[in-house]
């Protein structure tokens, strides 16, 4: 199963404060593991959302908002995406990382839906055309 691992925003990631040498250091070292164990399919931490937009969909609508975000520990300042055997597996490999902040914070862990998740609105010829987009995707990535 994928998961998605999401890290917590904090006050001082929404802040822009980055994070000292040890903790890149620890953070490197942790996901060196998750490669090495095939755990890590993907991660990244992203930029205080000040930096960032929201668009509000209301039927054909849309409307932009412009960042900061108020709601400091709603938002996401990093993720990983991970391929476990299962939930208890991820939070295993979760126990272990480094706190990802200088100061408390949560990470939450959510399953990614797979196709076979979608039962019967998921035609074969929508199926057909979702294999072939992850294929095209994973030929764009770099080698």
């Amino acid at each position: 199963m994928r998961v998605m691992v999401m890290v917590k925003a904090t006050r001082s990631s929404e802040a822009g404060e980055m994070p000292d040498t040890p903790l890149l250091e620890a953070m490197g070292r942790y996901n060196e593991e998750l490669v090495k164990a095939g755990i890590m399919l993907a991660g990244e931490g992203l930029h205080p959302s000040a930096k960032g937009a929201r668009v509000r969909f209301d039927g054909d609508r849309r409307t932009v908002i412009d960042g900061p975000f108020a709601e400091t520990k709603e938002l996401v300042a990093g993720f990983w995406l991970w391929q476990v055997r299962s939930m208890d597996e991820a939070i295993e490999w979760l126990r272990r990382c480094p706190n990802p902040h200088a100061e408390a914070c949560e990470v939450e862990i959510r399953p990614v839906f797979e196709a076979d998740d979608f039962g019967e609105a998921l035609t074969p010829e929508l199926r057909q055309q979702e294999d072939r987009l992850r294929d095209q995707v994973a030929s764009n990535q770099p080698r």
